[in-house]
């Protein structure tokens, strides 16, 4: 691990380190990995924190498929309010360094543990959200989908009769293999360097992608606020706000690479 007090060095040392790959710009393949630390910068609350009690329920209890059988109207009022505080907010710089890069054709995946969908009001393009989307629902009876672009007063209805329910992963769920099967493909055989941005490192099987790059030969550039467990395995690590450090770090790494 080599922890670096300014990104200009990082960048400099990057690039000498990318010289080694045998890859031009175009063919350099760059991953992101981002949990919720990315989506701090824009107020959104985490639910397992402060703000994790929500009318004397504790809320990891409501993001239970148990819970919805038990009481669909009640789980429901509560994503209804979780989307209605996320769509007060807005993107920060940290995801719009994200889609510049994309833009740049230097990031390949945008792998995200995050359900606020942010990344794609940033208008990032190629997402794979391993824990689902908190604005779209699925109707677990006849497979439908769809998405919300406003909190509903009431739980929102299949045509075929059955009510819907949030398309994200509860706990007690496995993740869906086809998502988590691409993330895998994706971390294994299409990264030269892998950004982890604001993830604990804590929650599997997310957690396993930064060791599996690294065993792949990939470079792991980590930004958090403090050390986690994937510190010890990073090229480089960069502590600060992701929204002021990543941001400033690709707007540098734009300006200087080939």
């Amino acid at each position: 691990m080599r922890t670096m007090s300014t990104t200009e060095t990082i960048v400099t040392q990057l690039l000498e380190e990318i010289k080694k790959i045998p890859k031009n710009k175009n063919q350099l393949q760059i991953v992101a990995l981002t949990g919720s630390g990315i989506s701090k910068g824009s107020g959104i609350p985490t639910f397992r924190g402060k703000d994790g009690l929500w009318k004397n329920y504790n809320a990891m209890d409501l993001a239970t498929p148990q819970a919805f059988k038990r009481n669909p109207q009640l789980v429901w009022e509560w994503y209804a309010w979780r989307i209605g505080l996320i769509l007060d907010k807005e993107p920060n710089p940290a995801h719009y360094s994200l889609t510049k890069l994309e833009e740049a054709r230097l990031l390949k995946w945008l792998i995200t543990q995050n359900v606020d969908s942010l990344h794609y009001r940033a208008d990032s393009k190629n997402i794979i959200e391993v824990h689902g989307n908190i604005f779209r629902a699925k109707c677990e009876k006849c497979g439908v989908k769809i998405m919300l672009d406003k909190a509903p007063t009431e739980p929102p209805m299949c045509a075929c009769g059955n009510m819907l329910r949030p398309d994200v992963v509860w706990f007690g769920e496995s993740l869906d293999q086809v998502i988590i099967t691409k993330a895998y493909e994706v971390i294994s055989n299409e990264c030269d360097i892998l950004l982890v941005i604001g993830t604990s490192g804590l929650v599997y099987p997310v957690a396993d992608f930064p060791f599996i790059a690294k065993d792949r030969g990939a470079f792991i550039i980590e930004f958090n606020l403090d050390d986690t467990p994937i510190s010890h395995i990073a090229d480089f690590v960069i502590h600060g706000k992701s929204e002021e450090t990543l941001a400033k770090f690709v707007d540098e790494l734009l300006e200087i690479i080939d």
